[in-house]
């Protein structure tokens, strides 16, 4: 049974993060550099909520706005939920699928240790079925070890 920890620790911990009054585009562009799709919003190391591509396209593309002056604290979300390193890959997935959310912040503490996406919870799961089905095919044809 994997944590969110065992991932982060695979993954890494980096957050990129965007403070309330950078603009729009400033902070598409850096998700584009860095090919992510979402920045935590943090004033003074405290997070205040998250800017998503999903933000994007709702409150800026469909809301008319100019990405150009709209600050993302106009249109970031602020209820975010997120996940404790403890808590298994599985619930994390539920979360994510109840919430309709495509990344979620680790915190301990109070503090954020990590960011989570739906890709790194997929690629999880995808790993631990090819080795449970490798596992399967060796018990099933004997080679397992004796």
């Amino acid at each position: 049974m994997h944590t969110i920890a065992q991932i982060l620790k695979e993954k890494g911990t980096d957050v990129h993060h965007t403070s309330p009054d950078a603009t729009v585009l400033g902070a598409v562009e850096m998700m584009s550099s860095k090919r992510i799709g979402a920045l935590m919003v943090c004033k003074e190391g405290q997070p205040l909520g998250m800017f998503t591509e999903r933000d994007l396209m709702t409150r800026v593309i469909l809301g008319g706005r100019d990405p150009a002056t709209t600050r993302i604290e106009e249109v970031m979300s602020t209820e975010v939920v997120f996940v404790e390193p403890s808590t298994r890959a599985e619930e994390a997935m539920a979360v994510m699928t109840e919430r309709r959310c495509r990344h979620l912040p680790v915190v301990s503490e109070g503090r954020v240790v990590g960011l989570i996406s739906i890709g790194d919870l997929v690629r999880w799961a995808s790993r631990n079925q090819e080795f449970q089905i490798r596992q399967l095919k060796n018990y099933i044809c004997g080679k397992y070890p004796g």
